[in-house]
């Protein structure tokens, strides 16, 4: 996969919102909006879509052992069953299983706290479930991309401190952006090992700005390179 390739996918995630939009305000319907591009649906379909390529065509996958949307649904520990974006199975053990997710303005505060409860919660469900022998005897790969919009209100810092009863952890002083938030968010996740890779992009609107990964540790790249290794692996090659 080249870095092209990479760029075409993301883009595509502000023309399919766009095009969701466009389709219920059409239709009539009463989410319409900015709501409407997200529940719309489909969005990072173009992303999920490299992830497919990369099983079939470079780690020789037939299709029909990757499973999306409704069908990439497990079981889960904590509650009965989890619904993954991607998940990929090998008879009756679970090769891998990605969960993709955005977050676009223009209100950057709603939101961030979910996304952050969401992901370590799949997470941290999941690998019990693993634990338990649920998806099969091998060690599965697990692994999270997020998109964030590149705008002035996920870059900018935050307009004012943070004050709980105690004293806030030393990376969240100075009052740090979303952007930050979000790359440090997947940082995290990869050191408490409760994903394998986690992929961080910012994805501007305007077609004359580059999408960026602002980490070298959060790039589609290394996303990928972990995934191969570690089904490389387990599968003796």
């Amino acid at each position: 996969m080249t870095n092209e390739q990479f760029e075409v996918a993301v883009r595509q995630f502000w023309e399919t919102r766009e095009q969701q939009t466009a389709k219920q305000v059409s239709e009539g319907k009463q989410d319409a909006g900015l709501r409407g591009a997200v529940t719309g649906g489909a969005h990072m379909d173009a992303l999920t879509m490299l992830i497919v390529k990369h099983f079939t065509e470079v780690l020789n996958y037939p299709r029909s052992s990757i499973y999306l949307g409704r069908k990439a649904e497990l079981p889960g520990y904590y509650r009965p069953t989890k619904q993954w974006d991607v998940v990929v199975k090998n008879g009756e053990q679970l090769v891998a299983a990605i969960e993709f997710k955005s977050h676009s303005g223009p209100s950057f505060g709603n939101n961030f706290n979910n996304r952050t409860e969401e992901a370590i919660g799949s997470a941290v469900d999941t690998r019990r479930a693993i634990g338990e022998g649920l998806l099969g005897k091998a060690q599965p790969w697990l692994g999270y991309v997020f998109l964030l919009e590149d705008a002035v209100g996920s870059t900018k810092l935050a307009s004012r401190d943070f004050k709980p009863s105690f004293k806030v952890d030393p990376a969240f002083k100075g009052r740090p952006s979303y952007a930050e938030r979000y790359r440090l968010l997947c940082k995290r996740l990869l050191e408490e090992q409760l994903y394998d890779a986690a992929c961080f992009v910012l994805a501007p609107k305007d077609v004359d700005r580059p999408v960026t990964q602002p980490d070298d540790e959060l790039t589609f790249s290394r996303f990928l390179e972990s995934l191969t290794e570690h089904v490389k692996r387990e599968s003796g090659l």
